[in-house]
């Protein structure tokens, strides 16, 4: 049994999506949560067509795999099923399948999708920044005031002793 063999065996409790592709890019297999990324009109043609055609994306990890004849993997990766309007941020891990012969004969690609997670990554950052934005802001704030303290407290003190030297004045 090759390892697609052995992950159709296993694939309907995979929850992220895969794809199976031959050493010309064309989907050969895919399950439903790969089917679930597409419009209906493109997903229905999922198997006459490459991954190039149907999904935009920065580099073809596929392509890469089975180049490279091992595993590759890339994080966070942005990518774009076509007739969405939206970017997914993925993990795409591929790996090499065989021909009986030991030849490289296509690969099997996983994607996770972690866009919310990816967003909601994006948006902490945000949030540390502008923290620490605002303890900056504070800081120089803090600096400022006790700099105005310090000068008042100097003219009070400059006052008593003039007061001081007044009524020492005054008695004599």
């Amino acid at each position: 049994m090759d390892i697609a063999e052995a992950f159709k065996q296993i694939s309907d409790v995979v929850i992220d999506a895969y794809f199976i592709a031959d050493t010309k890019g064309r989907i050969l297999d895919y399950n439903r949560a790969f089917f679930a990324l597409f419009p209906r009109q493109v997903a229905r043609k999922l198997k006459s067509v490459t991954v190039a055609e149907v999904i935009s994306m920065e580099r073809d990890v596929a392509r890469e795999c089975m180049d490279a004849d091992r595993h590759v993997r890339l994080d966070e990766i942005p990518l774009r099923p076509k007739g969405s309007d939206r970017d997914l941020r993925v993990i795409l891990s591929a790996i090499p399948l065989k021909a009986t012969d030991g030849t490289v004969a296509g690969a099997l690609v996983i994607l996770r999708n972690v866009t919310d997670e990816a967003m909601m990554q994006i948006k902490y950052q945000e949030i540390l920044e502008t923290e620490a934005r605002e303890r900056e802001r504070l800081v120089q704030q803090i600096q400022e005031r006790t700099s105005s303290l310090v000068e008042a407290n100097d003219l009070l003190l400059d006052l008593q002793r003039e007061l001081m030297e007044y009524k020492k004045g005054i008695r004599l």
